[in-house]
This record gives structure tokens, sequence and C-alpha cells, in this order.
């Protein structure tokens, strides 16, 4: 009778494995940087602001300048926006009993807006910059570290042309 519960280990061939370990260090892409919300107010998994703290695997590469700048373009973009979705938002928890949760529809909808709006921002700030510098910032959804709920987290990818293999 066969032993169900046995594990086999497969050999590898000397090819594939020879050319994982001929791959120099350098060559291999960083894991993406990840740029959480800072802020003491969160609508709908976007925080008001984002750390503008410079972050110390972006050094040689991106300018600490340029970096503040473009955080703090996306922190004046959602300065605008969060005020006016918190006004909504409470006005549609106080109306929700009496419309059956419709009035929660407009918060929803600038929520996705003001989301539409950093990522074209974004885009915007990779167009102008961080594609030539091998960069690609998106604005993603992560789970919390403290707890199962959703964020939105500004992510920074690293392309491998921007890697040189020496």
């Amino acid at each position: 009778m066969a032993d169900f519960d046995a594990i086999e280990f497969a050999e590898e061939d000397d090819d594939e494995s020879e050319g994982r370990s001929s791959l120099p260090a350098a060559g291999r892409v960083p894991d993406p940087l990840v740029v959480r919300g800072s802020g003491h107010i969160t609508v709908f998994g976007l925080s008001n602001r984002f750390d503008m703290e410079f972050p110390s695997s972006l050094t040689g590469k991106v300018a600490p300048e340029e970096f503040r700048t473009s955080v703090s373009r996306v922190n004046s973009c959602l300065r605008k926006s969060m005020p006016v979705n918190l006004r909504w938002l409470l006005c549609g928890c106080l109306c929700c009993c009496c419309t059956l949760g419709c009035s929660l529809w407009p918060v929803v909808c600038l929520s996705k807006r003001t989301r539409k709006s950093l990522e074209k921002l974004l885009e915007w700030e990779n167009n102008r910059l961080y594609h030539k510098l091998g960069l690609h910032w998106k604005l993603s959804k992560r789970k919390c570290d403290s707890s199962n709920m959703m964020e939105y987290v500004s992510t920074a990818m690293f392309s491998q042309n921007s890697i040189k293999v020496a």
C-alpha cells in the first residue's frame, strides 16, 4: 500500500539550479517601498496625509527634496478633499436610518473620486520624474498591521532596468 503521508523531494536540474545561483545579488529587484498614511483621520481606508520622512531605501535614487515635493503634492490633494468627504460621511451616518443607507453613497463616490485624483497625480509624478529614475509610484490597498481593516498606501516599485548588474 502506498504511503500518502510521505514527503518526496524532487531533484532540480543542474542547468536550472546553476542559472539561479549565477545571478548576482545586485541584479535582484528590491522589495517595493511602502509609504503609509500618517494622518489622524481615515475615510474608507484613505488617510488624510502621508508621511513626508525620506525613506533610507531611496538614498542615491531620488533626491530628498523631490520626494518631499511629491508627497506634499499628494498631501495637498488630500487636504482639499478629505474635509468634504468627512462632512458627507457625518451627514450620511446621521441620516442612514432614514434613508436605508442610501445617504452614504455620496461619500463613497467622493472617496472614489479622491482615489482617482491621487492615482492621476501619482501617474503625472511618474511621467515627470520617477520613470526616468526606474521607480513607479502607485496607490495600492494593503491590510493594516494592527487590525483586519484595509488601508490605501503609496508604494514605489523598482524596475529591473534601474538595477545595474556588475
